[in-house]
């Protein structure tokens, strides 16, 4: 079956079984590898990318689920390496140990400053529910802080 959605701001469409993980999808059909597999189960997070601007965990998330919507990966972040605050931020702390849930923790934090600008650490520890076995929550917490102080210009 073909499922057509919008990933990273391209129209694709994906010739699958519409039951097949957009993980699966994204990592196999358009080789885009910064999503992780983890759990299998979206309770880790290393799987999340935006749909419709909305961090969701896509392990466990049909295609079919993302016909006619818009999908955003880790990929299409920064193109640069150096624009997103949220990332400078992630090096500034030195968050990353072994970095394999990054990509879905940044997706997450990213999430949470589009919807809420300025977060206080309950907002944060509310929002990031993503495992990170090397437990960084400290320094993803003042990442979080730090870049959304650098986005408000200060």
């Amino acid at each position: 079956m073909s499922i057509s959605f919008t990933l990273n701001g391209d129209a694709v469409t994906a010739d699958v079984d519409p039951e097949k993980p957009l993980l699966w999808v994204i990592r196999e059909d358009f080789q885009l590898t910064g999503t992780k597999f983890g759990c299998g189960i979206a309770a880790c997070g290393a799987c999340t990318v935006h749909v419709d601007g909305i961090a969701m965990r896509t392990c466990v998330l049909p295609v079919e689920a993302v016909a006619e919507r818009n999908v955003r990966t880790i990929e299409d972040l920064d193109i640069d390496g150096t624009s997103n605050p949220l990332q400078t931020a992630w090096l500034e702390h030195q968050v990353p140990q072994c970095g394999y849930c990054q990509s879905g923790m940044i997706m997450a934090a990213e999430a949470l400053l589009q919807e809420i600008p300025n977060p206080t650490d309950e907002d944060i520890n509310a929002a990031m529910t993503n495992i990170c076995r090397c437990g960084t929550y400290d320094r993803v917490r003042n990442a979080i802080h730090t870049a959304a102080k650098a986005r408000q210009g200060g």
